[in-house]
């Protein structure tokens, strides 16, 4: 049987013809295709005004992304082949990138899975679900992952804000097999204790990994500032690297009691310490102290979360980078990061140049990072590229 017909306005398909998945609310014609005819994640097909098919959709009258492309085939059968398609070809990006079992198994609308986030940590698999499209194929989902990957767990993180604007509840779940005790992953030759229920977003961030061994190549003999610091995934590879002292700040008790642990599973407690403070307030007394460190790293969680939350956002990352600047040594290395879609890479880029010239120092980048591959970018999907990071040396003005 087929699909019912979502049409869309004249010239609204035009982003689903240069490659994107999204369909917004106000580019649906409405009179032909009334928005309350369809449930939350009902399978659709979309149709150009002109009748022409484009593809196969879920949909969520209820949201402003409406309806997310999940082929450009009109009819899709969206059931256990489906996903083990899917995934079978995301993996084997994944293990073309990677020797070992911990990455991030899919990407979203990267991975041709919109609304749905996995990370792999070895025989666990923490699977984070956004949409109602996604969440009414659970089941065939988690059949498909089962087959495939025969993991110990499945773990359900459902703690986020995007699933409350589906109308989906909050509540993390074991959804198959039982976590272990203890779960350690691997990551540039370091290990980490993780917490995924109760840990944040999947349980861990392997986005920076290229970034994370960059900056541990540097850091030998120096005293290493890392701010948001989490589980510890900068400080503790710049501690193995032989940094003469790490201190890792962070404002959540369990994070800096997750560092602290990793740090002695890596047998580097003795130059490590974590702090828990909120880090404005760190670099303020750090700076009054006369602190100085050699290399410092600014990862801060995202920000800017809406489009509306930009000027009060923007604000806040120039002021810790300013901060930051403030209690780095002669000839520092400051690496700034952020992982706000809404702040470009060029607002990141003049923040760091307005910094440096603010407090009268000579800053030039050196390198810069991004995700890593595990975190594919489709070129015509601009959310998919979400992750910036620049390496500034950073010398008395000239």
């Amino acid at each position: 049987m087929a699909h019912p017909i979502l049409f869309l306005k004249k010239n609204e398909d035009q982003r689903l013809k240069r490659g994107h998945l999204w369909v917004f609310s106000n580019e649906v014609d409405t009179n032909k295709s009334p928005l309350d005819q369809f449930a939350p994640g009902d399978l659709v097909q979309i149709h150009s005004i002109d009748g022409k098919a484009l593809g196969t959709a879920y949909i969520n009258p209820q949201t402003l992304v409406c309806a997310r492309l999940l082929s450009r085939k009109a009819n899709l059968k969206c059931g256990v082949n489906f996903f083990k398609e899917r995934l079978s070809a995301a993996l084997a990006l994944r293990e073309k990138c990677f020797s070992k079992p911990y990455y991030r198994l899919v990407f979203g609308e990267s991975d041709g899975l919109p609304g749905l986030v996995i990370d792999r940590f070895g025989d666990v698999l923490s699977v984070q679900i956004t949409t109602a499209g996604m969440e009414v194929r659970k089941a065939a989902l988690l059949d498909a992952l089962v087959e495939l990957f025969a993991p110990q767990a499945i773990i359900l993180k459902n703690d986020n804000s995007q699933r409350q604007l589906e109308g989906l509840s909050l509540e993390s779940e074991t959804a198959y097999g039982s976590l272990p005790e203890k779960l350690v992953i691997e990551e540039n030759n370091t290990l980490f204790s993780i917490d995924i229920l109760d840990g944040q977003k999947t349980g861990w961030f392997y986005d920076h990994r290229n970034s994370r061994a960059l900056a541990a190549s540097m850091a030998n003999n120096l005293r290493v500032l890392d701010l948001f610091c989490y589980a510890g995934g900068w400080s503790i590879p710049a501690a193995k690297a032989g940094a003469s002292e790490v201190i890792g700040v962070d404002a959540s008790e369990s994070a800096v009691a997750l560092a602290q642990s990793n740090a002695q599973l890596n047998g580097v407690a003795d130059n490590c310490q974590f702090i828990r403070s909120d880090v404005f307030e760190y670099l303020k007394q750090a700076r009054l102290d006369n602190q100085q460190f050699d290399l410092i790293i600014l990862d801060p969680p995202a920000l800017i979360k809406r489009k509306k939350d930009f000027k009060q956002g923007y604000e806040a990352y120039r002021r810790l980078n300013h901060l930051a600047l403030q209690v780095l040594a002669k000839n520092g290395i400051l690496v700034s990061a952020s992982c706000s879609f809404h702040l470009s890479r060029d607002n990141l880029h003049e923040i760091l140049r307005s910094s440096g010239r603010h407090i009268d120092r000579h800053l030039t980048f050196f390198a810069s990072g991004g995700q890593g591959p595990d975190h594919p970018i489709d070129p015509a999907i601009p959310e998919t590229e979400y992750l910036k990071t620049f390496f500034c040396s950073v010398s008395p003005s000239l």
